[in-house]
């Protein structure tokens, strides 16, 4: 895999207050109206099961629209300057907390329509509870982006072959959270990840943590650059086992 640029500037909790420039009207929802659809900065909602979110946080943002026909089924249009930095994660979130070894399965099927220009990443954002540990899976990215941290190696889990990534974050405060970026060596989209084997390879092959508890499974896109105004959707998308 060719060598990307660094364009990830990983974020801490949202804060809120972040000032954004003018946000114009939902440019590009589908052609029948949809059931939710929001230009706010932390615009977000619930359907069926899965939490919907804008989630505009990084600096220099623009403009951005989502729009759900369902939890599954939904997509955002962003307007993002061409600088570099991470502007938002538009995502869709569903709950998992149980702990790793109380897992019997966790697996998930994505299915996406992505632009060719820009600056982005299609990934999951798996957390544990605590906000220790974040762990990353690309499944397609585009133009100058890049992982945090320092390169692993390969490894092939959960049925895909990912480059590995190891990252640390620090906050205010002075603590810190891991991150751990795997990067489909060829971009997907569509197809299915099954979670859990990376989570039990992280914990009992790597040690790089322990039986955490996993909070929020998260699919979206990371978007640091969509100048003159891009459609991501997400045709199909869901999460089983626990």
């Amino acid at each position: 895999m060719a060598s990307r640029t660094l364009g990830r500037i990983t974020r801490a909790l949202p804060a809120p207050g972040l000032a954004l420039g003018a946000v114009i009207g939902l440019a590009s929802a589908p052609a029948s109206a949809a059931v939710w659809s929001s230009c706010d900065q932390w615009g977000n909602t619930s359907l069926n099961g899965y939490t919907l979110y804008n989630n505009i946080w990084g600096g220099g943002a623009g403009a951005q629209c989502v729009w759900a026909n369902s939890g599954t089924n939904w997509g955002v249009w962003a307007d993002h300057p061409n600088t570099g930095g991470i502007k938002s994660y538009p995502n869709a979130k569903k709950v998992v907390n149980k702990s790793i070894t109380s897992l019997s399965s966790l697996s998930s099927s994505y299915n996406v329509t992505v632009p060719s220009a820009g600056a982005y990443n299609t990934s999951y954002d798996v957390w544990d509870t605590d906000h220790d540990y974040e762990i990353m899976l690309w499944v397609n990215y585009n133009g100058a982006v890049g992982a945090l941290g320092s390169y692993q190696g390969n490894v092939s889990l959960g049925g895909h072959n990912w480059n590995v990534h190891k990252g640390r974050v620090y906050r205010s405060d002075g603590t810190y959270w891991d991150v751990f970026s795997f990067l489909r060596t060829s971009d997907s989209t569509s197809g299915t990840v099954q979670i859990l084997p990376v989570l039990k390879w992280l914990k009992d092959t790597k040690r790089w943590m322990g039986d955490e508890t996993i909070g929020d499974l998260q699919f979206g896109f990371e978007i640091t650059s969509s100048s003159g105004g891009l459609d991501f959707r997400t045709n199909g998308y869901s999460v089983s086992g626990g």
